[in-house]
């Protein structure tokens, strides 16, 4: 079947089996290999896109489930030769070891950056706690560094963040 969707801005029109998970269209079809196949089950984050500007693992999403929708990978984070605050933030930090990770990090990262309320560490629920390290390790928890530079990672959106 012929889907439509925004991917980073640009309208694409493309052609799937209705099974093809939304990672592999963007890997293999529109050959943007920024997110991750790490455990193909959503349990690391490598694959985090954005979708309509909320966090998703793109190994659970259906590609035809997205369609009409504005997809957002770490390819389209930077606005032309101007990194996102976030990847600029990454850099400084020293934020990645391998890389495996960063680009799920990072839309992960972007993503919370504009979801408000309580997380489960929040202690007290009548106030916005802000993004205190203790916030951002309990909304990142979905992704996993197998090389554990979450120090770095929490410093890099920390600095974004204040």
């Amino acid at each position: 079947m012929d889907i439509t969707l925004q991917v980073n801005g640009v309208p694409r029109t493309v052609h799937v089996d209705p099974r093809l998970s939304l990672l592999d269209l963007l890997r293999e079809r529109l050959g943007l290999i920024g997110a991750k196949k790490g455990c193909d089950h959503g349990q690391c984050g490598a694959c985090t896109v954005l979708i309509d500007g909320r966090r998703a693992n793109a190994c659970l999403a259906l590609a035809v489930a997205v369609e009409g929708r504005e997809i957002t990978t770490v390819e389209g984070l930077a606005n032309g030769d101007e990194l996102h605050p976030l990847q600029a933030a990454f850099i400084e930090h020293d934020a990645f070891q391998c890389g495996y990770c960063t680009p799920g990090q990072l839309c992960s990262a972007a993503g919370m950056l504009g979801e408000p309320g309580p997380s489960a560490v929040t202690e007290d629920l009548a106030t916005d706690p802000g993004l205190t390290p203790e916030e951002i390790r309990e909304r990142m928890s979905g992704n996993l560094c197998r090389c554990g530079a979450y120090v770095n990672i929490v410093s890099a959106i920390r600095e974004v963040t204040s």
